[in-house]
């Protein structure tokens, strides 16, 4: 069985990008099969695979827009389980398309039901607004992963993100779970230690064990094309997303086998 997990946060600039491809190389390493959907008009993920937007490769709106088969729009990363389908600017547009549509939130869900997935894990890399296309990710997904900062505009954002869960719970998708995932964190800074204790009091274990702290070899593995574990990887961000490839794996196994 396909697990799918969605990868947003309202607010930009909190490692979206970068967890959903570390997390994807991560798994690879472990073992999976896995599939990385840009979704994103930005196109930082097509970009940090080393793939030119702008080179006329086919792209998640294809789908979306046009109904073509998934299994016609994914490409190689060069990294042996890992595959990707990349996104370019006219992404934009399916926030025009989509809600024209009767029960439009369901698109993404339908175009990757029609076949049988050799992917262990889907992971949907979305754009830092609560858009259509957002709605879509999480009505596919099992599991939202929330990049947060220890800060107060990023922690402030997951008001609106967690009324988007329950519309979507209650809507489209009953199953949906979320977790927290403290990124770009710097253990010397004092605001950033007080704010995850009270996002850890607040949300208890809707927080991921695993924090991604500051490592300026995360920015060199997006200029190199590659995910962190293969840049840098015996680098401190390295290790941190092994660890969060373990605690996403042991959370999945405990899910699937304790469906709720």
């Amino acid at each position: 069985m396909t697990y799918f997990i969605s990868i947003t946060n309202e607010k930009g600039g909190v490692a979206k990008t970068t967890t959903a491809l570390s997390l994807g190389a991560a798994l690879v390493e472990a073992g999976r099969q896995v599939l990385l959907v840009d979704l994103d008009a930005q196109a930082n993920l097509t970009l940090a695979l080393g793939t030119d937007p702008l080179n006329g490769h086919a792209t998640i709106l294809n789908a979306v827009a046009d109904q073509s088969p998934i299994h016609q729009l994914w490409r190689e990363t060069g990294i042996p389980g890992l595959f990707f389908i990349p996104s370019n600017h006219d992404m934009g547009y399916s926030e025009r398309i989509l809600p024209a549509r009767p029960e439009y939130e369901f698109t993404l869900k339908k175009a990757f039901s029609e076949i049988s997935l050799p992917f262990d894990y889907v992971i949907f890399d979305c754009p830092p607004f609560l858009g259509s296309v957002v709605i879509n990710a999480l009505t596919a997904s099992q599991l939202l992963i929330i990049p947060t900062q220890a800060e107060y505009f990023s922690i402030y954002a997951l008001k609106n993100m967690m009324s988007l869960i329950r519309r979507i719970r209650s809507q489209t998708n009953p199953d949906l779970t979320y977790r927290l995932l403290l990124t770009m964190f710097d253990r010397r800074n004092r605001i950033h230690r007080t704010l995850s204790e009270q996002l850890r009091a607040s949300f208890g274990n809707g927080v991921l064990e695993t924090v991604i702290m500051v490592d300026t070899r995360l920015r060199e593995s997006s200029i190199a094309g590659l995910p962190i574990i293969y840049h840098a990887p015996k680098s401190r961000s390295a290790l941190q997303y092994r660890e969060l490839a373990q605690e996403i794996l042991q959370y999945v196994e405990k899910a699937i086998a304790q469906p709720a």
